[in-house]
């Protein structure tokens, strides 16, 4: 049996050179077909790409359709006519209301990835890194690739060569674009396209946040948020924090990370079976974490996204641990500049260690009245969130301007 074995890594150049050859075959065939219908025709022109699917967005996860639906919403209003890929058969994407915007489930891991790489269309939208690095190739008929941000922060904390291949990347921020640019030089790559566009996503937050008015009077509440792995807020500190935030006498929401409850289900199990819900505290799995988010006062958190999420949005502070994150897989550890996450978060809130962690009511009593952490917010703001309200806008104004340069472009050739 050992010899019918092939470890992860082969099978995955395997896999890549296989779709290669498949994706070249089908391509020539393709250019075959046109030839030989422009000799039937007399020489008359042939339409290439009529088959060709003007927009694709490609989602590798149902938690990214927060991320689009503000920019479906947008392309829909213009009737501009899109295909959402999933890679989840669950996404809500795939049941969305938008006439313009159709779902289709296209396949979980490989099998996405093989549809992905045959692809027909003009502009291709998504968050997944590692296009032409891993499995996801770049189609021969598919025209641009345009990533977007699915978080406020660093573009620098993919793998490596996360984004070295899209044509265009959406930012949100300065810092962002400079990075970019770093990298470029370094690795001698073709200038992207970088587009300050904004955060679709946390301006359609911020929006239901203002419509759903105040929150209703309640004790103070404190969010337990962690990430999951070996760096993870819960499995760093585990019950060093949760009976000290329980000893605080606030009310206390756990709200772990979903793979959590899959990846570290044991761990999980034991500390709900320890600390069970009670009027003081409550275990939290809402698909949608607005509400849980608008309900707390302060969240306690580690290198979640969701940190700049609540901060931004919400405008509350948070306590962090500080994770010692080992660049030497990420892009980051090309840069010799600062990573802007580790310079940000001292100043949008209070970090958490082995030393305060006995005085957690202290701290956190403090995080909630030192006006420090507000100026910080608004700091981080203006650095990471640029055209605040505008982000699908902006977006899709340079989405569908790109398409018609694209079209144009086609034409004359």
């Amino acid at each position: 049996m050992r010899l019918l074995y092939i470890d992860p890594g082969t099978g995955s150049m395997l896999f890549t050179i296989l779709i290669g050859l498949i994706g070249a075959g089908i391509y020539s065939l393709r250019m075959l077909f046109v030839k030989i219908r422009f000799v039937v025709s007399g020489g008359k022109k042939v339409a290439v790409n009529q088959n060709k699917i003007p927009f694709v967005i490609f989602a590798d996860h149902k938690r990214y359709w927060s991320v689009y639906e503000p920019i479906c919403r947008e392309m829909d209003r213009r009737g501009l006519d899109v295909v959402y890929m999933t890679a989840s058969p669950d996404d809500p994407g795939l049941k969305n209301p938008y006439p313009h915007v159709k779902g289709q489930f296209i396949g979980e891991g490989n099998k996405a990835f093989a549809k992905l790489n045959f692809l027909n269309a003009g502009i291709v939208i998504s968050t997944t890194p590692g296009l032409d690095v891993y499995q996801w190739k770049r189609s021969k008929e598919v025209q641009y690739y345009v990533h977007v941000l699915h978080a406020a922060g660093e573009v620098t904390m993919y793998r490596m060569f996360g984004i070295d291949y899209y044509d265009a990347v959406l930012l949100s921020g300065q810092f962002q674009e400079d990075d970019i640019r770093n990298l470029e030089k370094l690795r001698d790559l073709p200038k992207k396209e970088l587009v300050r566009v904004g955060i679709p996503y946390m301006d359609e937050m911020r929006k239901r946040l203002v419509e759903a008015g105040p929150v209703p009077e309640h004790p103070i509440t404190v969010l337990l948020a962690p990430s999951w792995g070996p760096e993870g807020l819960l499995t760093k500190f585990g019950d060093k924090i949760i009976q000290p935030l329980l000893d605080t006498g606030f009310h206390v929401i756990i709200r772990p990370h979903p793979q959590s409850f899959t990846s570290e289900k044991d761990m999980i199990d034991g500390f709900m079976k320890k600390y069970p819900a009670s009027d003081q505290l409550e275990w939290n799995r809402d698909n949608d974490n607005f509400e849980v988010l608008r309900r707390a006062d302060l969240m306690i958190s580690d290198f979640s996204g969701v940190i700049f999420d609540y901060t931004l949005v919400y405008d509350k502070p948070v306590i962090y641990t500080a994770a010692q994150i080992d660049t030497d897989v990420y892009d980051a550890w090309w840069l010799d500049t600062p990573i802007w996450t580790t310079e940000i978060l001292p100043k949008i809130g209070h970090v958490l260690n082995e030393d305060n962690i006995g005085s957690l009511k202290e701290v956190i009593e403090e995080c909630l009245h030192d006006t420090r952490y507000a100026k910080g917010r608004d700091q981080a703001r203006k650095e990471c969130w640029c055209f605040e309200g505008e982000g699908a806008v902006r977006a899709v104004d340079y989405l569908a301007a790109k398409q018609k340069e694209l079209d144009s472009s086609e034409e004359q050739a």
